[in-house]
């Protein structure tokens, strides 16, 4: 299956550290997309057998630094606590796209992140502080993004929410958001990305960028 948006980003290799459940669902949109992708976990590419099977010829398997080497654009896709184990040097220039969300049940407390002097993304980005990284994917459940896509133009497209700090990567992430079939709002910089991190109006559900704008707007950070 192609692109479901109207404009199809350049084709490109995209590199995966972490290949759970968004970022094996990102994958396959990839793939749709008409891309080929380099999927890698902590457990070892051995691991990867099947998933990558289930891919197809679109799909190799590697380990974090040879999909971070690999990748024209890489997606961070592990448990936020983890953000140390992402290989730096190999993404030094790259776009990286930030899917995390901070559970501090699960992460542990960062108090930096606690206090509001810092977003989840933003952490990770001061430890990779050559690349260009892009917060996207953090919204939306992994099961949707298989089946709420839709074509540009589409009457009440799901619109999803990125942020960063570089207008070009973010421009690049609009395109692969377009072509995997979503509508894209730009919620500002890294530092701002806590309007739709947990909790917030615009986590989870369904909406139109219209929607999605208002919901960026109302958000509170207590």
């Amino acid at each position: 299956m192609r692109a479901r948006g109207r404009r199809l980003a350049p084709i490109m290799i995209i590199g995966f550290i972490g290949s759970g459940n968004i970022g094996s669902a990102v994958a396959r949109l990839a793939i749709d997309a008409g891309h080929q992708v380099v999927m890698s976990t902590s457990r070892g590419p051995e691991t990867l057998t099947d998933l990558i099977g289930s891919l197809g010829d679109s799909a190799r398997a590697g380990t974090a630094e040879e999909a971070a080497a690999a990748g024209e654009v890489v997606v961070v896709s592990i448990p936020f606590g983890r953000f140390a184990a992402v290989p730096v040097a190999p993404l030094a220039g790259k776009v990286v796209i930030d899917t995390n969300n901070y559970y501090w049940e699960r992460d542990g407390h960062f108090a930096e992140i606690d206090e509001g002097r810092q977003t989840d993304s933003g952490v990770l980005a001061a430890h990779l502080p050559e690349s260009r990284v892009v917060k996207a994917f953090n919204v939306i459940h992994f099961k949707h993004l298989a089946t709420q896509g839709e074509p540009s133009g589409s009457p009440d497209r799901r619109a999803l929410p990125i942020a960063g700090d570089d207008a070009e990567a973010k421009r690049v992430v609009t395109e692969l958001l377009d072509g995997f079939g979503f509508d894209t709002v730009d919620g500002g910089t890294l530092a701002e990305s806590w309007r739709f991190q947990r909790d917030m109006p615009a986590y989870g559900p369904r909406l139109t960028a219209a929607e999605l704008r208002e919901a960026l707007a109302s958000a509170e950070r207590g």
